[in-house]
């Protein structure tokens, strides 16, 4: 294991000086071209040189039309061009003084054929310069905090605290808006491809070792250094999770897995026990990897499994116990005390019983604030999870039909967004208890936004709200193992 980021051989991919791009043209829509940009307008501040045999500036740069006539040495080569004239660009940048590449070009191992024998010339290539290469056939690297994206659709968004090594390129440009939207971010990203000489085990030292990344998720299609893998991940667990989403397991992804970056992959069970041997928390799928990472990454430690829920309404409570009761979390009696004190609170159409099912509350502070103090409170409960149900619309027309006029309506909603805020705030900085919610309404509503904004994770559903809470729980139970 290395111990900083420096001894990386990603260090100067992820945090790059200097850049060569070859293949970028004055073609706005052209790969190579979509990738400066893509780095451009994530606010590199380093030096950016493209390479191009005829043209003098390329989208407003200077161009050079050889590496070798490049003023400097630039920390990191980003290739885009085809397959037959790689290994002689590669071994351009060797002689240059390059160390540090990115290959997006694919047409290699994951073809087969004549393919194979081309990653294995761009190998020795590498061998012989001391090149060290992500790729061929991936989207490279983004990192928000160092400004540099070498995908094709610039990074959106805050940076933030996952960390990602992914077999796909695509995947990793795809997260950006979907992790944004959620104010959620990410630190560094990986885009491993083929896996030349640098892997996902490469990939998990780095995320190790960045200060900026809480969590580390993984998207795998086959493990190269399986010994390697699982000492690895044995080290990081107990500082930081590791959570991964395996596709090579079915006899249907593992031939897409082959087909897409020649990868070799093992049987499900195989995959299931050596994550287990690492203490890695595996994902049924990529959104469930996020929502994983997302708790992980905002939530504290629950001190067990006992979940309080609290609802407005009797059929989502319900759905939201069983699912609860299902992945292994459980609902304990409130304590004598919390019962008195939620009873001014719970009409005579309610239910303070766990869960507490409100059916109607006049107060607004009193469902979001003063009830969820109360509950997490009780030395019974661990996690509280809660059902978000407040349609806008209907806050409008209840307002409105008082008299409001539409302008005083709208100054009543702002008002109760900083209301909101306050409330989703005070929640997560007086209890050191996991708060999460979930609604079956769009996350663009007042509440649900809000509650994200202000770091308590919302889902769309009882389901994923609970696996993730169980994933948080299992986390620290297998921390404890380790230690």
């Amino acid at each position: 294991m290395i111990h900083s980021l420096e001894e990386s051989p990603l260090y100067r991919v992820a945090n790059p000086r200097t850049i060569v791009f070859f293949g970028v043209s004055n073609n706005k829509s052209s790969m190579g071209t979509l990738l400066m940009r893509a780095t451009q307008v994530t606010g590199f501040e380093g030096s950016i040189y493209p390479v191009h045999r005829h043209d003098e500036t390329v989208q407003g740069l200077k161009a050079y039309k050889t590496v070798a006539d490049l003023p400097e040495i630039p920390d990191l080569a980003v290739i885009v061009l085809p397959g037959g004239i790689v290994a002689e660009t590669l071994q351009a940048c060797g002689e240059k003084g390059i160390r540090q590449a990115v290959i997006i070009s694919g047409g290699f191992k994951e073809v087969g054929g004549d393919g194979v024998g081309s990653e294995k010339a761009l190998a020795k290539i590498a061998d012989e310069y001391g090149i060290r290469i992500l790729g061929p056939n991936c989207l490279g690297v983004a990192n928000p905090y160092a400004k540099i994206c070498t995908t094709p659709i610039p990074i959106e968004g805050d940076p933030g605290f996952i960390g990602l090594a992914s077999q796909s390129g695509s995947f990793i440009a795809q997260m950006y808006n979907y992790l944004a939207r959620n104010h959620i971010g990410f630190s560094t990203a990986f885009s491993v491809g083929n896996q030349l000489n640098v892997d996902l085990v490469d990939c998990l030292e780095y995320l190790a070792v960045c200060p900026h990344t809480k969590v580390i998720a993984l998207y795998i299609e086959s493990i190269n250094r399986g010994a390697e893998f699982i000492r690895v991940a044995q080290a990081i667990v107990p500082h930081k999770p590791i959570v991964a989403y395996y596709v090579g397991g079915s006899e249907t992804g593992r031939r897409a897995a082959f087909s897409h970056t020649g990868s070799m992959s093992g049987p499900d069970d195989l995959y299931d026990a050596m994550f287990k041997q690492c203490g890695i928390i595996r994902a049924q799928s990529i959104t469930e990897m996020f929502d994983i990472c997302w708790l992980l990454g905002s939530m504290p430690r629950p001190e067990g499994r006992k979940v309080a829920i609290l609802s407005h309404s009797g059929g989502p409570a319900a759905t939201a116990a069983d699912i609860c009761g299902r992945v292994g979390l459980h609902l304990p009696a409130f304590t004598a005390t919390t019962l008195e004190k939620l009873s001014p609170f719970i009409p005579d159409t309610g239910n303070a019983n766990n869960p507490v099912d409100l059916t109607f509350t006049r107060n607004f502070s009193d469902f979001f604030l003063k009830i969820p103090q109360i509950l997490l409170e009780d030395e019974n409960i661990d996690m509280l999870l809660i059902y978000l149900f407040v349609p806008q619309d209907i806050l409008k027309m209840k307002m409105a039909s008082s008299g409001m006029s539409e302008e005083k309506v709208n100054e009543t909603v702002d008002k109760m967004s900083w209301s909101i805020e306050e409330i989703a705030g005070e929640l997560r900085q007086r209890f050191d208890k996991p708060v999460v919610g979930f609604t079956f309404r769009g996350m663009e509503e007042l509440v649900n936004k809000t509650f994200i904004k202000k770091g308590i994770p919302v889902f769309p559903n009882p389901e994923r709200a609970a696996r993730s809470l169980q994933a948080l729980v299992q986390y620290f139970e297998i921390r404890d193992t380790f230690n």
